[in-house]
């Protein structure tokens, strides 16, 4: 495991739900927008279905996960997010999809692109990886590589772009590790703001938030960190 210490001009992060990039990965994007990144999140999905009560109000949970994701983003300092509003448990790596993602990311042309681990899928046999976050992780690799940097997959959705880095994160191949140890309690703060997805445990998510993040780091010899596994595309 190495230390990422690297700080972007411009990072796109892109996941699933409106809570996806604060768990997976705020203290990084916390971190480096503390240090003048230019950082933007891309949310697929419109939260709608992220309830576990039947008598749960679809319409009502998708306004109430939106402000959510807007007050976590900002605590995150990021500068831009987009909804692409689609509805929970039906993305799929479509051209669809992935003409939407090329456009994004021609139009920001980041230095690196953070989602999740497409090929992870069991966690210690007590948890299923979501299957947008499967999905989207595959599109995202098919968007980044290679249709955003060649010129004749979606021409127009701008120029081409090479991405230099793919961040992934859940990952059961973790190979860098961001010391998030000066981000941690943003990511904290942003983790908790979903508070339709605490389950009225706030201090017990805050636990597990800090308990995960001081395993992360251990490797790297920091107080907490964020694990991932990096892909070097412009070398």
């Amino acid at each position: 495991m190495r230390a990422f210490d690297v700080c972007p001009q411009r990072a796109l992060a892109i996941y699933a739900h409106p809570d996806d990039a604060d768990v997976a990965a705020g203290g990084t994007l916390a971190q480096w927008a503390s240090e003048g990144s230019d950082v933007r999140l891309v949310v697929v999905c419109d939260g709608s279905k992220g309830a576990h009560s039947p008598s749960s109000d679809g319409v009502i949970l998708r306004e109430t996960r939106r402000e959510e994701l807007e007050y976590a983003s900002e605590l995150m300092g990021v500068s831009n997010v987009a909804c692409l509003e689609w509805p929970d448990g039906t993305v799929t790596n479509s051209p669809e999809l992935r003409q939407k993602l090329v456009g994004l990311i021609r139009g920001f042309r980041p230095d690196v692109v953070l989602g999740p681990d497409p090929t992870a899928t069991f966690f210690a046999g007590v948890y299923v990886n979501h299957r947008d976050h499967r999905e989207l992780g595959w599109a995202v690799l098919d968007a980044v590589a290679p249709a955003s940097a060649m010129p004749l997959y979606f021409p127009e959705e701008g120029p081409p772009h090479q991405v230099d880095l793919l961040l992934l994160s859940g990952t059961l191949e973790p190979d860098v590790v961001v010391d998030v140890s000066r981000s941690i309690d943003t990511k904290v703060k942003a983790v908790l703001a979903h508070a339709s997805q605490l389950a009225d445990d706030a201090a017990g998510i805050r636990s597990v938030v800090l308990e995960r993040a001081e395993q992360a780091g251990r490797p790297a010899g920091v107080a907490y960190g964020e694990v991932f596994r990096c892909v070097e595309l412009a070398v």
